[in-house]
């Protein structure tokens, strides 16, 4: 007898009415859904509802989230005074405040179906105090949540005296991916000279990497081409993500004709932040304002897989969200004029998919064999579910229930209309 089993689905591709039989935390079998139905312990009516795979946020800072207002909030809404913020706060951090507030978002991710997240944590602190509380966090959300954790130097690998050292240590602690901030040093000589120690030491130790690269409106910020150089020179394509990447936004179209072959030629992956991109970036500008974000479109065309991160949340950069993935992805739809129903679809992959392959999370999918980890929504397809961002009604991981919602719809009084409204056509 399979443990659960869940039938009238649709699933992002498209397919309707289909049968999803899992056993043993895994999918058994994905097919139309037959005459009879096979026994199950449970049995779900999806009731012609979406059932995704859940989402990821491909780039997040755990370490500093729900800390809006400490030790004071951002005037101006800058990146910089973000940074300087930061800086301010991190003297008075404790490990057991860190540790609450990232199981708390954790908590708020679960209710949203965002089952993994890949958090920048910074190493600039010699305590490595964020460092040590994020791996407990990693170690008690493991078994609802994949929590992959970057070593980031956010003050600067070679601007910050000890980060070289404190990252190697942050490694050897367990941290999963390699960071870096090449457009914060204090040159932009350094800038390409950390990128090169840092890919040297992705190489030595076989991680991946993961960079805050020209996070700049500057068309002038250029680090994406050392990356590439680097990452072609020591053999780590398919292992190097440059994440934010808005100087490619103000960047001249011949220059970019360039550029995108050089990354398609290092295999490297992209992560857009549609909510802090758009929201830090040209704040120098008067009118014409730039939008800053990366050449979505221009990249996915190339072939260069793009996925969307949430990047902040209730922090010194950013005042507002609340975890939810199809926000990030409604957003960046808007942004990079992504209105074709192909381009919607793919932005509904930025959140879903897309980062599951970037993050090498390889039991993972729709498909016969893979963990059962499921999300099911409130909406017929990815397009709608952009439209709305519906409810969560049920959220699985390997098959097993861990948060659920009820429908959403309003009621009405109104003489001669129906009595409630739900949103949908």
């Amino acid at each position: 007898m399979l443990d659960l089993l869940i039938h009238n689905a649709s699933l992002a591709d498209g397919r309707r009415q289909m049968m999803v039989a899992i056993e043993n935390g895994r999918i058994a079998a994905l097919q139309e859904n037959p005459q009879r139905l096979p026994a199950a312990r449970e049995t779900v009516d999806a009731g012609g509802y979406l059932l995704s795979t859940p989402f990821i946020d491909a780039h997040f800072h755990l370490d500093a989230t729900l800390s809006l207002g400490l030790p004071r909030l951002n005037q101006s809404g800058t990146l910089l005074e973000g940074i300087k913020l930061w800086g301010e706060l991190k003297p008075q951090l404790t490990e057991q405040a860190l540790i609450e507030r990232s199981l708390a978002y954790c908590d708020w991710a679960i209710a949203r179906g965002l089952l993994a997240i890949r958090s920048h944590v910074d190493v600039c602190d010699a305590r490595l105090l964020a460092v040590r509380a994020l791996l407990k966090v990693r170690e008690q959300v493991a078994p609802y949540l994949n929590l992959q954790l970057v070593a980031f130097p956010q003050d600067g690998l070679l601007r910050s005296k000890g980060a070289l050292d404190n990252l190697k240590q942050a490694l050897d602690l367990g941290v999963d991916v390699i960071g870096g901030i090449p457009h914060f040093e204090r040159t932009m000589e350094e800038g390409a000279q950390s990128l090169r120690l840092l890919c040297e030491l992705a190489a030595e130790r076989g991680l991946p990497l993961d960079i805050h690269c020209d996070e700049s409106d500057d068309p002038n910020s250029r680090h994406i081409e050392t990356l590439c150089f680097y990452t072609q020179q020591l053999g780590l394509q398919g292992k190097v993500t440059a994440s934010h990447l808005t100087s490619m936004h103000s960047m001249d179209n011949y220059y970019v004709s360039k550029l995108i072959p050089l990354m398609v030629e290092a295999g490297i992956s992209v992560i857009a932040n549609p909510l802090i991109n758009i929201t830090l970036q040209g704040r120098h500008d008067s009118y014409p304002k730039r939008r800053g974000m990366t050449r979505v479109p221009e990249l996915l065309a190339a072939g260069v897989p793009v996925a969307f991160g949430q990047d902040c949340c209730m922090d010194p950069w950013y005042s507002l969200g609340s975890a939810d993935m199809l926000d990030v992805a409604h957003m960046g739809l808007h942004v990079a004029q992504m209105t074709s129903r192909a381009a919607m679809r793919q932005c509904f992959a930025a959140v879903s998919e897309t980062p599951a392959k970037i993050l090498g999370l390889n039991d993972w999918g729709l498909t016969t064999g893979q963990c059962a980890h499921l999300v099911l929504l409130q909406a017929a397809d990815p397009i709608e579910a952009l439209r709305l961002r519906p409810a969560r009604l049920k959220v699985w991981r390997s098959g097993k229930l861990i948060a659920s919602q009820s429908e959403a719809c309003s009621s009405l009084n109104l003489p001669g209309r129906p009595d409630r409204v739900d949103f949908h056509r």
